[in-house]
């Protein structure tokens, strides 16, 4: 395939629109349901995942930055919001939402998905990864 923006369209490499999700998390002794629309992981969550692996910025808070917007596009939440640095009387996000933000990102970006440990060969067999055999170092006494 010839990189172009029209076939790049055709095999689905951009993230394209939200995805609307509802979540629930527990608000104190209440049970609270909200409707979220989550952005697939695309160039800004690339762009915050580079910012917090240089210490520049909260990998969590970006990510959830990130991937919650508006109907438009335009992110809900800015990383200051979700840590508490925009309005430190208001503090960060509760922890309840943090983790239910979290799930329904992976659950829209396919995180939660498990892959095989075993490859396969040519031949249609599983062979374990390097990983797992044994070492052929000899062992210091």
């Amino acid at each position: 395939m010839k990189l172009s923006i029209n076939n790049l369209k055709e095999v689905g490499a951009f993230t394209g629109a939200p995805v609307e999700k509802e979540i629930t998390w527990k608000q104190g002794d209440a049970e609270l349901t909200a409707t979220v629309l989550v952005r697939p992981l695309g160039y800004l969550s690339a762009v915050s995942d580079v910012l917090a692996a240089g210490g520049k910025r909260d990998g969590i808070a970006g990510r959830i930055a990130a991937c919650i917007c508006d109907e438009s596009g335009a992110p809900v939440f800015a990383v200051d919001d979700i840590t508490g640095a925009a309005d430190p009387e208001r503090g960060a996000l509760d922890g309840n939402l943090t983790m239910a933000l979290l799930a329904v990102i992976a659950e829209v970006t396919g995180m939660g998905k498990t892959m095989s440990s075993a490859t396969s060969t040519s031949s249609g067999t599983k062979s374990r990864s390097r990983s797992a055999a044994q070492s052929r170092k000899p062992k210091l006494a």
